[in-house]
């Protein structure tokens, strides 16, 4: 008996070598999809033939072989020189005497144009897949009522959930959520974030995350792809209407103790998703229906309702034979805030700087499509903490969500003052998520398994990352490795968002290397791919003349609050030096 057993085991073992030196030729047998394996290296796309052949297409990736593994020539030039993303890191994260140098000379441009260059090429430009096509075709380029992909979903008929690796069965999310991603403790983040980052994070990438749940998950509400400021003005044009005052470019807005605050639903009858419980006259009329939901949500929306009709007084003054309709338009084109957003996002030394002319003598291309991949990577509920301190009081969520009256019994001052001093929680990890949001990071394991994520390591190839050998090797510890190796089996069978939220985080940084190299090009690809940044519309024109070209290219945040409040708070993404003590500033100042 003992024999026999012996025998069956080598022969199990004997024929699933046989499968992966098949593989290895272009055939794989016993499984109904070849491409399950992933053979297709370096960019390679897999093409089927039959039930079981399989052809890899090389076409510009730089390598070729059977499954575009051989590099060419200049590619083993480039591999030879290129250094590796944490040697770039590190770089750019450290030295200040030498950016001190870099950021007064040219190099800091060139610097610039290399960044802005290598990243966005990392997106597929037009448009690949999406949820329902695994393929390239015309409908999956045409149809924007999709999230785009940037890999195609795992095949329907692989023998695992992602592929061939790993468990038949993946573990359920709840429990994932529960082990891995509820908070402890808080952990702040190391690198100083604060609420007011947090805050701007999920006001600013509202405007193009906009799910449409009622079609399906892999589709997107609203025709805009990209930053469209449709989180202020409405995704839809009967919106915008009724946010509109039809009267010299501006928005409707209330009076309330002599300050300016979005209109009601009453004033401005706009969806907006609040408790019944909620008194109409305290529902804020915002641009995204979901932004009642969190009073630093109201807030960012309250001063870029200010911003927006300060700008329509400028513009009104210097053209005053401009009718409503061109104040409100060109009005909207010149709010932006992103240099302050970016520069603490990446923790660089070299001083970065939007300047969509750094492209124009690169070929590229102004168009963009949101992806799924992005949408879930940009989960960044970490962030939030157990609850809230303003002006010496602290608010825990019962008493924080939907409540408008947090916004106007403090004011927009004591907000930002609060919000730019509290710490936020550090986002890679793993442990880190609060309760109150734990059924949505559940909701993000689900998506990605309903839409078909392929698994981590395939992502990191494709973001041209070494991808990750163990457990181990991506959380840096030993206790969590074990465990998740247990539930998922393999690493190479590894979801995509929960590895993200669980890698080893950088020294000293918010999160780790995947979410970096991974993130950076998604965003910088959909800021500059953005028809504003094109050199047709970059120039004064556009903007009314040289007056708002001049609020564009000298935007930041501090401006962005202390033109619109009446006096100045201390106003930063970073958390202040511990000795810090606060002293209003005159707006003289800016």
């Amino acid at each position: 008996m003992e024999v026999l057993s012996f025998l069956l085991k080598w022969t199990s073992i004997l024929l699933l070598s046989l499968s992966w030196c098949f593989a290895e030729e272009g055939q794989i047998s016993n499984i109904a999809n070849p491409c399950c394996y992933y053979p297709c290296q370096n960019q390679g796309i897999c093409v089927r033939y039959g039930l079981d052949k399989y052809e890899c297409d090389c076409t510009r990736t730089g390598y070729y072989g059977e499954n575009c593994t051989t590099p060419e020539f200049w590619t083993q030039v480039y591999r030879f020189l290129k250094p590796s993303p944490d040697v770039i890191h590190y770089i750019l994260t450290h030295f200040d005497w030498l950016w001190d140098i870099i950021n007064r000379t040219f190099l800091r441009d060139w610097l610039m144009r290399k960044v802005l260059t290598v990243r966005a090429n990392l997106i597929p430009s037009p448009p690949t897949y999406n949820s329902r096509y695994d393929y390239l075709n015309w409908e999956a380029y045409s149809n924007i009522t999709y999230y785009t992909r940037i890999l195609p979903p795992v095949p329907q008929d692989c023998p695992t959930p992602m592929g061939t690796k790993g468990n038949t069965k993946l573990p359920d999310p709840k429990l994932l959520v529960e082990k891995f991603l509820l908070r402890r403790n808080f952990r702040p983040d190391p690198q100083g974030t604060n609420l007011m980052f947090a805050f701007f994070a999920q006001h600013f990438t509202h405007q193009f995350f906009k799910t449409h749940n009622r079609v399906g998950l892999g589709f997107t509400k609203g025709l805009g792809h990209g930053v469209d400021a449709g989180h202020i003005y409405g995704d839809t044009l009967d919106r915008q209407l009724e946010l509109r005052l039809l009267k010299d470019g501006k928005l409707k807005y209330q009076v309330l103790k002599g300050e300016i605050y979005p209109p009601s639903v009453l004033d401005a009858q706009v969806k907006m998703s609040y408790p019944p419980t909620t008194p109409e006259h305290q529902q804020l009329a915002i641009g995204q229906e979901v932004f009642g939901l969190l009073p630093g949500l109201s807030m960012y929306a309250t001063l870029w309702l200010r911003e927006h009709n300060r700008v329509c007084d400028i513009l009104k003054q210097a053209h005053p034979t401009w009718e409503d309709e061109q104040l409100f338009q060109t009005s909207r084109l010149i709010i932006i805030v992103i240099e302050d957003y970016v520069q603490h996002l990446s923790g660089y030394r070299l001083k970065l700087r939007f300047d969509p002319t750094l492209l124009f003598t690169s070929h590229f291309q102004y168009q963009n499509r949101i992806a799924v991949e992005f949408n879930q990577l940009y989960h960044w509920h970490p962030l939030m903490p157990n609850s809230f301190n303003i002006d010496g009081e602290n608010i825990e969520y019962p008493q924080f969500i939907f409540n408008t009256s947090i916004l106007t019994h403090y004011g927009v001052e004591k907000l930002v003052e609060a919000f730019s001093t509290q710490p936020a929680g550090q986002i890679g990890g793993g442990n880190n998520i609060h309760p109150v949001v734990s059924r949505v990071a559940e909701g993000v394991i689900v998506e990605s398994r309903e839409l078909r994520l392929q698994p981590f390591n395939e992502y990191r190839k494709k973001f041209n990352l070494k991808p990750y050998s163990s457990f181990a090797e991506l959380t840096g510890e030993e206790k969590m490795s074990k465990e998740l190796e247990e539930l998922y089996g393999h690493i190479d069978a590894m979801e995509f968002y929960p590895a993200l939220m669980l890698e080893k985080t950088r020294p000293g940084a918010i999160f780790g290397q995947s979410m970096v190299e991974m993130g950076a090009p998604f965003s910088l690809k959909g800021l500059m791919g953005n028809p504003i940044c094109s050199p047709e519309y970059w120039k004064p024109s556009t903007f009314g003349g040289r007056i708002g070209f001049e609020i564009v290219n000298s935007a930041s945040l501090k401006k962005l609050v202390c033109l619109n409040t009446k006096w100045c708070p201390y106003v930063s993404f970073h958390r202040p030096p511990a000795d810090y003590k606060q002293q209003s500033s005159p707006h003289s100042e800016l």
